[in-house]
């Protein structure tokens, strides 16, 4: 009998993707076969996150949870940001965890499985040319890496202390995986990096051709079978007007962009070390718009951050009102550890900060009960990608909105034209049109 692996993923895509490796290579290098009952599992992964609120609680609570809950002998492994972050710390609090894998050590899984109360959290680590086992979670979808950590400087965010500088993942290697993904069977590939579009700024190998962002989407367009290709995230500060009107008139690239505001107030924004104003995102915004009309944005937005004025607030608002955003992940500000911002002193009050925050919501939920209705009655190509409950299938267009319909897995992989009867602010309903 093969041993058994639980694993639960915490936060972004980047660690959907280092799960998928660590996967890949506990299965053929370690014979595990993943499980979704913790109880019969010989190995307990967690790979966590340090973006959000109260990230080292939620660790301790889910460890107790699986400590209680897990077989005799099996192993716990503590994995990703928040390991990056804690370190040894985590084994000092928990010490029934067997050990601990930073963000930029993926590949050393093997390596830890074997040591007991082994630690490897270096931020520095080069695993821009690993050559990882396949797996991937979807057979209709591939994540791909093509960049590691983050240069750039934001008060608020933990990302470049947990996953340490940025390297960019040779081109050559980035074509391979992605054409291994479409010879075996995936349709779309999501291309992921903390700023996507500042892929090329540095390589391990100082020799390698200088590829910038653009150059790399269109040598990946040329792959044979590829129908879509996404991305996350661009930072609005490297959104040129090469890389917009490439993104607008490339036929393989999905229409949908996500922008990082942040904040709508260009002193906020420079306080947060966001690196561009008000100013250059709706200017950014409106260059999209008139190359590519039909494009849906979403955004980041914080909320309260320090020293975060009323003025400042209505800056916020007033982008969008500007933008309407297709979608939103709007948070109150929290301080992170290790962060420039956890010591600012000019905390906005907590009550403040979560007024505001309802507000912002309140606002886009008007925003998308208004532009949703435009999808009503239209027609969109839809690539279907996950069975859901009900009998029924659901799938994006090429501008990511969900669709779901009646239907098996035979639609599984496959594009339909669909027209949309129901709508609703996350999902819309539709029937297969011929």
């Amino acid at each position: 009998m093969s041993k058994k692996l639980f694993i639960e993923t915490l936060g972004c895509a980047m660690n959907t993707r280092d799960s998928e490796h660590m996967i890949a290579q506990l299965k053929e290098r370690e014979g595990y076969d993943t499980t979704t009952d913790l109880k019969e599992a010989d190995l307990i992964l967690i790979n966590t996150c340090s973006v959000r609120e109260k990230p080292v609680q939620k660790l301790f609570s889910e460890l107790g949870a699986f400590n209680k809950k897990k077989k005799e002998g099996a192993k716990i492994g503590v994995c990703g940001c928040t390991a990056s972050h804690l370190g040894d710390e985590i084994i000092k609090r928990a010490p029934y965890v067997s050990f601990v894998l930073g963000a930029r050590n993926v590949s050393k899984i093997s390596e830890v499985l074997h040591k007991d109360k082994a630690v490897e959290i270096d931020i520095n680590y080069d695993e821009s040319e690993f050559a990882f086992d396949d797996f991937r979670t979807s057979p209709y979808k591939a994540y791909i890496n093509i960049s590691i950590g983050c240069d750039k400087k934001c008060t608020f965010c933990i990302v470049p202390k947990t996953r340490g500088e940025e390297i960019s993942i040779p081109d050559e290697l980035i074509i391979q995986e992605a054409q291994k993904a479409v010879d075996t069977g995936a349709k779309e590939i999501f291309l992921l990096g903390q700023n996507v579009n500042n892929y090329g700024r540095r390589f391990s190998d100082s020799e390698h051709e200088k590829v910038n962002f653009t150059k790399l989407l269109r040598r990946l367009s040329k792959i044979e079978g590829l129908e879509r290709i996404r991305f996350t995230s661009p930072h609005p500060f490297h959104m040129d007007d090469e890389f917009i009107e490439e993104f607008a008139s490339n036929p393989k690239i999905c229409k949908s962009m996500h922008m990082p505001l942040q904040s709508g107030s260009t002193k906020v924004l420079k306080d947060m070390k966001r690196g561009y104003t008000k100013e250059w995102f709706l200017n950014r915004v409106e260059k999209l718009r008139k190359e590519c009309p039909d494009v849906s944005i979403s955004t980041d937005i914080i909320v309260a951050f320090p020293g975060e004025s009323e003025e400042d607030f209505e800056d916020t608002l007033d982008v969008m009102k500007q933008v309407e955003f297709d979608q939103i992940f709007s948070f109150k500000y929290s301080a992170r550890p290790h962060t420039e911002a956890e010591h600012f002193t000019n905390v906005v009050d907590e009550e403040i900060g979560s007024a505001r925050l309802s507000h912002l919501q309140s606002m886009q939920t008007e925003i998308i009960d208004k532009n949703m209705q435009k999808h009503l009655g239209k027609t969109y190509e839809v690539y279907f990608e996950d069975l859901n409950r009900d009998n029924y299938v659901s799938g994006r267009t090429n501008a990511n909105l969900v669709v779901k319909v009646k239907g098996s897995e035979e639609l599984l992989g496959k594009f339909k034209n669909v027209k949309i009867t129901q709508i609703g602010r996350t999902i819309c309903t539709g029937e297969i049109v011929e």
